[in-house]
């Protein structure tokens, strides 16, 4: 239900009050100050009833229905001032003028109203108030000098009018004031929420980013070392009873990549250990993406310390001992490099990097034993890398699974760099990946 308040303005909110007000309280207290201006409005018809010519009762009538007309005071204030005003002539409605001002100026109506009502309440007080003393004058009831009735005329008028104006016109505006407070505290609250809403959201993308990259790197890790592992053991079987020597030499070569796996893996799982134990997980959420980054940096510079690594990861100058490990494994793979080798930043390394090494593991995956040509090219702005395998001679003993994310993290690698990435197969029924990296 729209209701209007004492501020004159219509709002909607829920009743719990009696007819249109808000509140019991509103209500109780309108209600004492109706009766109170009934009884006051009602007695003094009495001596306007005498001086008119008319009946007592029809007096005392008027006056308390003029009277009552207070308990509109909140949902219709120009109506009780109208009302007081055309009262004042017969001296009537002191607690109703006064009120009824003071409930106008503290509303919301435009200021010419409530000034022109004030006025006209201030001209029918000082006339009412000026015809008055001019007849006690008159008739003996004062004696004193033409300068009295003027000044008692004004004084009247302004002591009736002004204070409960300018009382109402503070409450107005103090309450306002406070409503349009309460308005930018919701605001700001609404806003902080927001700012908390989306400062999860980006941790949990931070959150999302980082899971990725680990799993990234833990394929690309444990999936090439594990690879050759299966490969040379497929191979130590083979060669077990024909040649145990070569199959010494297979079985030493497990063990070290075995190892290598391990320590590589202690290192990531040490990196997420340490940023597990930053904090709980709500303080967590409420990280900044640059400060989950730092973290995640510092962190892995903490692990890769204790674990004797490089906190950059691999670089393109461990490319011989990557290629040398495949071959051991009894691949055949020729490398071949363009343009003068240079340094570049970290991340375009590792990336470089891992496209070699992912693209080596897919070919002991599936076609162990094919001749491969791995092309690494140092060009003006930019690095370009090409691993093609041939066809494979023979299908491979050492089932290897393939989980199909190896070309989809190498891709994300790449592009997370501004690069191009590009793999399919050759028309000689090979496979070929490139990849072309901004050297800045």
């Amino acid at each position: 239900m729209t209701t209007t308040g004492e501020d004159g303005k219509g709002d909607i909110r829920a009743l719990t009050g009696p007819w249109r007000w808000a509140r019991w309280r509103s209500a109780v207290l309108d209600g004492c100050l109706a009766l109170v201006s009934a009884v006051e409005c009602a007695a003094e018809g009495i001596p306007f009833a005498r001086d008119a010519g008319i009946p007592l009762a029809a007096g005392v009538v008027f006056g308390a229905v003029a009277g009552s007309t207070l308990l509109l005071r909140r949902m219709w204030p120009i109506v009780v001032v109208l009302v007081s005003v055309a009262i004042a002539p017969a001296q009537m409605g002191f607690l109703l003028t006064v009120v009824g001002l003071y409930t106008l100026a503290a509303s919301e109506l435009p200021r010419r109203i409530i000034a022109s009502l004030a006025g006209m309440s201030l001209v029918g007080t000082l006339v009412v108030t000026f015809v008055r003393a001019r007849q006690d004058m008159t008739n003996g009831e004062l004696d004193m000098g033409d300068w009295f009735v003027p000044f008692i005329s004004i004084t009247a008028s302004v002591g009736v009018t002004a204070p409960p104006l300018l009382l109402g016109l503070y409450v107005g505006a103090r309450r306002r004031l406070m409503e349009s407070l309460r308005e930018r505290a919701d605001s700001l609250e609404r806003e902080l929420q927001l700012l908390a809403e989306r400062a999860e959201e980006r941790a949990e993308w931070a959150r999302n980013e980082e899971r990725t990259r680990i799993a990234r790197e833990m394929h690309d890790v444990v999936a090439h070392r594990v690879s050759l592992m299966v490969v040379h053991a497929a191979a130590l079987q083979a060669v077990a009873r024909k040649d145990p020597e070569k199959a010494v030499k297979n079985a030493a070569l497990v063990g070290d990549m075995g190892r290598q796996a391990l320590t590589e893996l202690r290192e990531m799982l040490g990196v997420l250990r340490s940023g597990d134990g930053a904090g709980p997980a709500r303080e967590r959420a409420a990280v900044p993406l640059a400060a989950v980054k730092v973290a995640a940096a510092a962190a892995a510079s903490r692990a890769a310390d204790e674990g004797g690594g490089s906190a950059d990861g691999p670089c393109l100058s461990e490319l011989d001992e990557l290629i040398g490990q495949s071959e051991a494994a009894g691949m055949v793979v020729h490398l071949s490099v363009e343009g003068d080798a240079r340094a570049y930043a970290p991340e375009i390394e590792q990336t470089a990097y891992r496209v070699v090494q992912e693209a080596l593991t897919n070919v002991h995956k599936h076609a162990a034993g094919a001749k491969t040509h791995v092309r690494l090219a140092h060009r003006v702005s930019e690095i370009a890398m090409q691993v093609e395998n041939e066809p494979p001679s023979e299908v491979s003993s050492a089932r290897l699974p393939s989980g199909g994310n190896g070309l989809v993290g190498m891709k994300e690698r790449v592009s997370a760099l501004g690069g191009v990435f590009v793999s399919g197969p050759t028309d000689a029924g090979g496979f070929r990946v490139s990849a072309v990296i901004p050297a800045s």
